[in-house]
This record gives structure tokens, C-alpha cells and sequence, in this order.
């Protein structure tokens, strides 16, 4: 991404209702497995995800893996991690060093191969071992946000079953979620277009109050069943046989 990205990623990650509600559904598929000894963190940008994730995973030795050397530089000093500075093509890691390994919104990047993406991602994780990707959803919902965050594609569930299954992985849950909000994006991005530029930036407290509230009772519902057709985003879950 363009620098001006990172520092506003910075900036917003841990307080803006959209990374908040991110975090917190990686942090309950993670749940749903026991607790990893040694979790990767594939294209942690400045660090938001690690620092929850050291917060919520104290026992957990956690690495992330970056491209970009500044936004790394970005990140050290938010919690108790480790960095390495490489490529998700080609993760510089030995074959079945992680439990679990997450990656939020970086398959979709210009410039990484899914393919030789996934296949480096298997190799890192020992049998067993947990995948957790978000994704932005529906090709059709592309827009200057999406360019302005090096966002490449957006992808359909089936299509991301496909692409795991491919890869070698199993038992393969894809959901959608921040759903509910689902309408108002379509129309910011569709019918009120903006110029250029992303959309990572604090909104006003009450709004930021209110659309978190949102994202926490989808969260619950999700845990308890509910699976819709559309969303701004889809949460993959997946096993190395």
C-alpha cells in the first residue's frame, strides 16, 4: 500500500468499529480450536491484530510477518511479538512451525500469487493446524476503496472453497459477515462514489458506538447459527489434513 495508508491504518486500527469488529471475529475462530503454542500473523501490516491478539493470547508465542519494512516499523513496540519483514508468496518461515495462522485482507492484495500464497501458508502450519482468513466479498461491490488499499479482487464463498481446497486444505468454512451494515456500504460505494481514497478513518463517537454495537450482536448471532447470503466481508476457516 501507498505510505499515507499505513499511517492511517495506524492510527485507526485498534479504535475504528470495523477493525475492532475484524479482531474480535478472528479471535473467536480461534476459539473454536484449542489455544496455538505459535501463531503467525500473515501480512500484519502495523500491528492492530497482534496487539489483541497478545492481549487476549498470553500464553502464545506470536510472530507476524510483513512486506512492507515500514509499516513492520510501525508495529514493533505494540506487544510481545516477533517480526519478520518477507512476502506472503513465500513466508520465510521452516515447514510446520505455526498452530494457527491468520491473514486479514491480504490474499485480495496486487501483487501476491493465491496460489503460491496458500501453498506457503500450508507449509507453515503442522498438521492440524488452523487457517483464518478474512477477505473483502462480492466482485462487484470493487470500488475506490478498494484500489486505494491495493485491494486486487474481492471474492465470492464458493470461489474461496475452491481456491483452499485446491491448496490442500479441509473441512473449509466460509461465512459473511458485517451484514447487517451491508446496505449502507453499498451505498457509499456504489451510488455515493467517492473521488479516491480509502475509507480507514475514525467516524464520530456516537457512530462509532453504534455501528461496533451492530457488528457485536451480528457476532452473536453468528456464533449461534445465523449464516446470510451476503456481507461486506467473508471469514474463512480451514484444517491442514
Amino acid at each position: 500500500m501507498e505510505r499515507g495508508e499505513y499511517v492511517r491504518l495506524a492510527a485507526a486500527e485498534e479504535r475504528m468499529w470495523w477493525f475492532r469488529g475484524l479482531h474480535a471475529n478472528l479471535l473467536a475462530a480461534l476459539a473454536a480450536a484449542p489455544a496455538p503454542r505459535r501463531l503467525l500473523d500473515a501480512g500484519c501490516g502495523t500491528g492492530g491484530l497482534l496487539a489483541r491478539l497478545a492481549a487476549a493470547l498470553p500464553e502464545t508465542v506470536l510472530v507476524g510477518l510483513e512486506l512492507d519494512a515500514g509499516a513492520a516499523a510501525l508495529a514493533r513496540g505494540k506487544g510481545r511479538f516477533l517480526l519478520a519483514v518477507g512476502s506472503i508468496d513465500r513466508p520465510p518461515f521452516a515447514a510446520e512451525s505455526f498452530d494457527a495462522v491468520l491473514s486479514a485482507d491480504v490474499l485480495c492484495h496486487r501483487g501476491v500469487d493465491e496460489a503460491r500464497a496458500l501453498a506457503g501458508l500450508r507449509r507453515c502450519l503442522r498438521p492440524g493446524g488452523l487457517l483464518v482468513l478474512n477477505l473483502p466479498a462480492h466482485r462487484w461491490l470493487y470500488s475506490a476503496h478498494d484500489a486505494a488499499v491495493d485491494n486486487a479482487r474481492r471474492y465470492g464463498r464458493a470461489e474461496l472453497r475452491r481456491l483452499l481446497a485446491a491448496a490442500g486444505f479441509a473441512r473449509i468454512r466460509a461465512r459473511h459477515w458485517n451484514s447487517f451494515l451491508f446496505p449502507l456500504m453499498v451505498l457509499r460505494r456504489k451510488l455515493w462514489r467517492r473521488a479516491g481514497g480509502s475509507e480507514v478513518e475514525l467516524l464520530p463517537a456516537p457512530a462509532e458506538r453504534a455501528f461496533g454495537a451492530v457488528l457485536a450482536l451480528e457476532r452473536r448471532l453468528l456464533r449461534a447459527g445465523l449464516s446470510l447470503p451476503f456481507g461486506g466481508s467473508i471469514l474463512v476457516t480451514a484444517v491442514k489434513p
